[in-house]
């Protein structure tokens, strides 16, 4: 909306902590196919398609932890299932939400969860 302060607003990228980045870049790269877009000391953005993720290592602050789920909207849902489900357990789905969208979800080395949809296919 022209006039907004601060200008246009362009992507959303969640900074996550971890306490292991090599395992966590490790993880994301085999499960999930994500590629090191930029890395630096205790700092690492993850790419695929349109989604970026970051994490840091900060461990003055604890262990990793957070309240949020990061949702993922994709367009395959079940092929995604069929790789992810050799290295994670699913902490639901696939399934049909009441809301319309085929998900499913399931927790990085870190304990985030990570949940996965698209709209569900006509009945």
């Amino acid at each position: 909306m022209p006039g907004q302060p601060g200008g246009r607003f362009s992507a959303l990228v969640p900074m996550l902590q971890t306490d292991d980045m090599a395992r966590t870049v490790e993880w994301y790269s085999t499960v999930l196919g994500f590629q090191v877009a930029a890395q630096s000391e205790g700092w690492c953005r993850l790419a695929r398609d349109d989604v970026a993720l970051m994490f840091m290592a900060n461990v003055h602050l604890g262990a990793p932890h957070a309240t949020a789920t990061q949702y993922l909207y994709i367009d395959d849902v079940p092929g995604l299932w069929a790789h992810v489900a050799r290295f994670c357990t699913a902490e639901w789905g696939p399934q049909v939400m009441p809301y319309g969208l085929l998900e499913f979800a399931i927790r990085d080395p870190n304990g985030y969860l990570l949940s996965f949809g698209q709209p569900a296919p006509a009945a």
